[in-house]
């Protein structure tokens, strides 16, 4: 796909009522269908001040080059659809890409990574009525839980309501929790078996109801365990980028044959791949989801 930069900065410059018009006549597909697994590509990291991806701390900052990523990620063949902030997706929508695919709008931004009010982690992006105006299929949060710091119990009140607000208008919400923590002055999740379970279960019960809450968890150890843990759909993500892919990708193939689990949301390790090949990267990953 040849992507017209140009037509998208005068777009944005001279006529953005584009977007509602790209949005209301967009091809829309439903969130589960074929084999009922998704595959979802994420790039709604750099709105949180991050833009890391491994010994690269500048990664994500050319935004030309992270639209160019998405879009051969999107074009692949069993690329389900994409997670990202309204920038991000505003782009996307500009450039043609998101027709057919189930696109997911990201919430709460507001805990900049290396603020002294991380866990203060509020909503600054989407919120579930500009979901609703542009006709998106999926709501995202993440829910860092600090039992050390207050600012958790503001997370938890945004993520109450975004979950009631989105059950009552019958859109799908993945919450992605963790247990964390204050380490050297910086944010860190606990990935134990028993930490990510009790992260599940506080989650779990956010919102007046559960009937449209999904999952989207990391990959630990004895993942059974956790998968016990909910009955709710879980979508497992990649995280911060580290090892070997190979062995990434096997942990992910295990993961993937577990009960509850229905699929992939991954970004940083396949949009940035270390061969630097996007497509063979998210065809591996499809493989895995897709068979």
């Amino acid at each position: 796909m040849a992507l017209d930069f140009e037509k998208l900065r005068e777009l944005r410059a001279a006529q953005p009522e584009k977007l509602a018009e790209i949005y209301n006549s967009r091809r829309r597909r439903k969130v589960t269908q074929g084999d009922g697994r998704l595959f979802i590509i994420a790039a709604d990291h750099p709105a949180r001040n991050a833009f890391s991806v491994r010994d690269n701390a500048r990664a994500m900052e050319n935004r030309y080059d992270l639209l160019t990523r998405l879009a051969t990620a999107l074009e692949q063949p069993g690329c389900d659809g994409v997670l990202g902030t309204p920038d991000i997706i505003d782009d996307l929508a500009l450039l043609g890409c998101l027709d057919d695919k189930v696109v997911v709008g990201s919430l709460n931004r507001g805990g900049l990574r290396g603020s002294t009010f991380e866990m203060d982690d509020r909503i600054t992006g989407y919120d579930v009525d500009g979901i609703l105006r542009d006709k998106l299929d999926f709501a995202k949060m993440l829910n860092r839980i600090n039992l050390a710091d207050a600012g958790t119990s503001n997370m938890m009140s945004y993520s109450h309501q975004a979950v009631s607000q989105a059950a009552a208008a019958k859109l799908p919400i993945m919450l992605e929790p963790f247990m964390s923590e204050w380490v050297d002055g910086k944010i860190r999740n606990d990935l134990s078996t028993e930490a990510v379970i009790n992260s599940v279960a506080i989650a779990s019960g956010l919102g007046n109801s559960s009937a449209y809450t999904w999952m989207k968890l990391p990959v630990v150890e004895n993942m059974a365990r956790v998968m016990e843990a909910t009955t709710l759909p879980t979508l497992l993500l990649g995280g911060d980028p580290a090892g070997e892919e190979k062995d990434t990708f096997a942990a992910w193939e295990k993961a993937l044959e577990l009960p509850g689990v229905r699929g992939l949301v991954i970004g940083r390790s396949l949009l940035y791949p270390q061969d630097g090949n996007v497509a063979t990267a998210i065809q591996t990953a499809t493989k895995l989801v897709h068979g």
